[in-house]
């Protein structure tokens, strides 16, 4: 099945989809973690699929520019203080992202910081965290395969491992995993050979399924890194690295993952700072084609997120050194959430929240981003929020 339609006039169906996934039509249960990680299912109380929507479309609807400009971001502070996290949600942005400098201790005190972070209790923020495993792992306490084993693993082991990962994360408090790689290379020098769940194509789409199924109904599942860097040379956090496939080359190799993981329920498809030149010379984030692709071709309805956005300024490319023209970029391309892993002081990359914020209504103000497309990215991001509550 493939995620449900997430736009303006079909809430509705998302709501459900998140709410109910593959479970009876009786209200599903979701698993949490108390401090020491053991799972507890519990009932959730989910309101109607139309009460979610119109609760949704009302709230859109009393929002300003300002406010939804600011819903489509989501940041980091580091440092273990919840304050500067606070802040920024205070600001009115949608959600923050955890890195290792946000993370002492254990499962406990990681959900003491998360706690500090609700500003609307009807609209909880996105608390995201990149939990892969293996390479990339933020929580000592996830014990977990990762896909050095588990790419020579039945694909059901893949499953357990991601449905143990998904509780790790739980535990901290986090609501939102960014660790589901989609990308696949034979390619050992590839920077991300490491990661991923596969060296074929059908073999990682079996995986990255699997995946997702493990962590269903407990985080939300984002695959990475839209279109696939695996075909693509280079490390985009300090290049934009091009791939030299067509789009039926794409189709019948790095597509295969991303259709599983779609098919299998991912809410989040998280777009890479690569490119395609044969289909798009732009950066797949900041590419309307490969938008279009991913929404229309592959029939993905979730929130679309960005890629760190300060790789781009750090690529040192003059086209990309302005934080507000790569942030109108990115939404008038079709990104709903865009992700920034900022420093104590983000002034040093000339970002602030205002900045971001003002660069996206004057766009909206100028017609480079139509108010559709606006209202199209905070539903699509507050419904996440709605369901994640």
């Amino acid at each position: 099945m493939r995620s449900p339609r997430l736009l303006p006039p079909a809430v509705l169906a998302v709501a459900a989809a998140l709410l109910v996934g593959c479970a009876p039509a009786s209200a599903p249960t979701r698993a949490t973690t108390g401090p020491e990680g053991s799972a507890t299912p519990t009932a959730m109380a989910t309101p109607t699929a139309d009460a979610s929507e119109d609760w949704v479309s009302d709230r859109v609807s009393t929002m300003t520019a300002a406010e939804k400009a600011a819903a489509l971001l989501m940041l980091h502070a580091p440092g273990t203080d919840p304050g500067p996290l606070r802040t920024y949600l205070d600001q009115g942005v949608s959600g923050v992202i955890l890195m290792g400098d946000n993370i002492a201790g254990d499962a406990a005190s990681l959900r003491a910081l998360t706690g500090a972070l609700t500003v609307d209790p009807a609209l909880p923020p996105l608390i995201a965290v990149d939990e892969e495993g293996g390479e990339v792992q933020r929580l000592d306490w996830d014990t977990a395969a990762s896909a050095g084993t588990l790419r020579a693993a039945p694909p059901s082991d893949t499953t357990a491992a991601f449905a143990a990962r998904a509780q790790s994360v739980d535990a901290g408090g986090a609501n939102v995993n960014f660790g589901v790689i989609a990308d696949v290379t034979d390619d050992p020098d590839s920077f991300i050979a490491g990661r991923v769940l596969g060296t074929d194509p059908q073999a990682a789409a079996d995986r990255v399924a699997a995946a997702v199924r493990g962590e269903r109904g407990v985080v939300a599942t984002t695959l990475k890194h839209f279109p696939g860097h695996g075909a693509a040379p280079g490390d985009s956090h300090s290049s934009v690295p091009s791939a030299p496939l067509d789009l039926a080359a794409w189709r019948a190799g790095p597509a295969l993952p991303f259709t599983a993981g779609i098919d299998a329920g991912a809410e989040l498809v998280m777009t890479g700072h690569l490119a395609y030149p044969a289909i798009d010379p732009a950066p797949a984030s900041l590419s309307p084609a490969w938008h279009r692709i991913l929404r229309d071709e592959l029939g993905f309805d979730g929130v679309v997120v960005t890629d760190d956005m300060l790789m781009l300024q750090h690529n040192g490319l003059p086209e990309y050194a302005d934080p507000g023209e790569n942030a109108v970029r990115a939404v008038a391309a079709g990104a709903d959430l865009l992700l920034y892993v900022l420093p104590a002081d983000p002034s040093e990359f000339g970002i602030s929240v205002d900045g971001l914020v003002g660069a996206i209504t004057d766009a909206v103000a100028s017609g480079r981003i139509s108010e559709a497309r606006l209202d199209d990215a905070v539903t699509r991001v507050l419904a996440l929020r709605r369901e994640l509550s």
